[in-house]
């Protein structure tokens, strides 16, 4: 067993695994400048973790384990990507900086607890996520905040769709949550009357990319609309074989935006990835609560968006048809950028998270009065 600087510590079962996947490749990025090593809790979940990096990854099922295997790895800061129960096992270990970076930047209401108060420090992408938990926590210190984009949007995906010379939509739903507050999803409430919507729009190629735990969803709503969605894009891909229109229930989302020219999505990280890497395409917004000052206050970036919700869903073909060819929000969905992610370009987010890492480790040696290598240690940066 080798010795680590960061961990990336998951402890859930298959079924979250994607939350940590898309923070694989940032890690690697991390790996020749700090060491990295993947710590899991679930057998299952190691599994599809080591098919999918060249990273060494650990299992330590018990707390025991758990306990070992730290003791034997020494790294100085271990990184967790979401809040699940088992995260406070290893924040027993005291002699680490233990940093929060979840899996995506969204104004869902999940993305900001009383969980963060038990990190040494929360990476966010840029001011709206510090507004965020400014306003959603009571006595935190936004001191441990650091503002470090998103990294994974510096990352560029093989394409997953084909050219094609039609203007496509991409319909992107997230899903139902954990619990009503933190419920977004459109797909269960007008989830098909988007698609047929989308697919009267003259000259059009839908795509249908739904957050993988729709596919999975035990809610019978959600179940009977994703099927749904499915028959609606079957049928009109039969009847016109040459139009592409396709169900994407696979693969990365970041890797179908690149043959889009317009998105329909739900309040999630997906509308934000958006937002930073197609600036200049519009986007739509779902609001399943028919509640536009709420969803104006909570969720900004609905600010540079048209809303879809039941009064403007009759007229969401026309609405299409013409935000494909005048987008009157292209001014303001850039501001709009500025605020979620500062003035980040592809590639500065992952020298932010680097520089961050590193720092972090430093100051962990220092507190524990570990004198720095007369070499000077690994500790430049990747661009």
């Amino acid at each position: 067993m080798h010795h680590v600087d960061v961990v990336f510590y998951f402890a859930d079962d298959p079924t979250r695994v994607y939350q940590l996947l898309q923070w694989l490749p940032v890690a690697e990025r991390l790996d020749p400048v700090h060491r990295v090593g993947v710590v899991t809790r679930d057998r299952e979940t190691a599994a599809i973790v080591t098919s999918q990096t060249t990273l060494p990854v650990y299992s330590a099922p018990d707390f025991a384990d758990l306990v070992d295997l730290y003791r034997h790895l020494d790294a100085k800061v271990v990184l967790y990507c979401n809040n699940g129960t088992f995260n406070f096992q290893s924040l027993l270990h005291h002699q680490m900086m233990h940093v929060h970076i979840n899996h995506g930047e969204s104004d869902k209401q999940s993305m900001v607890s009383n969980n963060a108060k038990a990190y040494d420090r929360v990476f966010v992408a840029g001011q709206a996520a510090v507004d965020r938990h400014a306003a959603g926590l009571m006595e935190f210190d936004l001191a441990r905040l650091v503002r470090i984009g998103r990294p994974q949007l510096d990352l560029r995906p093989d394409p997953l769709l084909t050219p094609s010379a039609r203007r496509t939509v991409l319909y992107a739903p997230t899903w139902e949550g954990d619990a009503d507050y933190n419920c977004y999803t459109s797909v269960d409430v007008f989830g098909p009357e988007i698609v047929a919507a989308i697919l009267a729009v003259p000259d059009v190629r839908v795509v249908y990319k739904p957050h993988p735990k729709v596919t999975t969803s035990e809610v019978p709503a959600v179940r009977a609309g994703h099927r749904a969605i499915l028959s609606l894009i079957e049928q009109a891909a039969t009847a016109d074989p040459e139009a592409g229109h396709v169900g994407v229930c696979q693969g990365d989302i970041l890797a179908v935006f690149a043959g889009c020219d317009a998105m329909v999505t739900d309040v999630s990280s997906v509308g934000l990835d958006w937002l930073y890497l197609q600036t200049d395409k519009p986007m739509l917004v779902t609001d399943r609560h028919d509640d536009a000052e709420r969803l104006r206050t909570d969720v900004p970036v609905s600010r540079c968006a048209d809303i879809v919700d039941s009064g403007s869903l009759p007229d969401l073909t026309a609405l299409l048809a013409s935000r494909l060819e005048h987008d009157e929000h292209l001014l303001a969905r850039t501001a709009m950028r500025h605020h979620y992610f500062d003035d980040l370009g592809v590639g500065d987010s992952t020298v932010r998270f680097i520089e961050a890492v590193g720092d972090l480790a430093r100051l962990r040696d220092r507190l524990l009065g570990i004198e720095p290598p007369t070499d000077g240690g690994v500790g430049a940066v990747i661009a």
